[in-house]
């Protein structure tokens, strides 16, 4: 069962420390970057990939340090990603984050992980995540693609007018709620006439 709660944070108001400056640490960034480009992110690491440093040198929100993980790296942090090859060092990274009250997500260790990143489908404005409670993200990928190819690539012109209406709407929220539910009942409405 899995009774993870979604939430979308706004990264361009925290600032994420990120562990390990390898193909998992590029990934990671990649992932942040492609879903908040203003995120401001701390990148930590001994070695860090050329494409790392190509991002990097594109982008002044993100600061590369180029040594080991130390405990003061967390200091101001709100969020850290760790994904060093080391488990050893992984884990303690966890676990010191958890005494500063820092969330804290380790690469592929969803037992000592406080979030996952999620496959993520976008249309616009639209962003659906996608989570496998940790168990196959590649399952997770395949989902993308598919939903990725079922919905519609105009959805944001629905997305607006619907945005239009709700701000004409006079009333409390829950005529609000009712009336938005009437006029989008047709999307849930299956098509029998096929």
């Amino acid at each position: 069962m899995n009774h993870l709660f979604p939430i979308f944070l706004k990264l361009e108001n925290l600032h994420t420390l990120l562990v390990g400056g390898g193909y998992v640490g590029l990934e990671k960034l990649t992932a942040v970057l492609d879903n908040s480009p203003m995120a401001k992110v701390t990148l930590v690491s001994p070695e860090i990939k050329k494409e790392i440093l190509d991002i990097a040198e594109q982008n002044s929100r993100i600061n590369l340090i180029l040594r080991r993980f130390e405990d003061e790296d967390l200091s101001g942090k709100d969020l850290v990603i760790v994904a060093t090859n080391d488990k050893e060092e992984n884990k303690r990274i966890w676990e010191l984050a958890r005494t500063k009250h820092i969330l804290a997500n380790v690469a592929d260790t969803p037992a000592i992980c406080d979030f996952y990143l999620s496959s993520v489908v976008r249309k616009g404005n639209l962003k659906v995540a996608i989570s496998t409670n940790g168990m196959s993200p590649t399952f997770a990928k395949r989902l993308k693609e598919v939903l990725g190819d079922a919905l519609p690539d105009n959805l944001d012109t629905a997305m607006e007018q619907l945005k239009a209406v709700r701000d004409m709407l006079k009333g409390d929220f829950a005529y609000k709620v009712e009336e938005l539910n009437r006029i989008t009942a047709v999307l849930t409405t299956k098509n029998n006439a096929g």
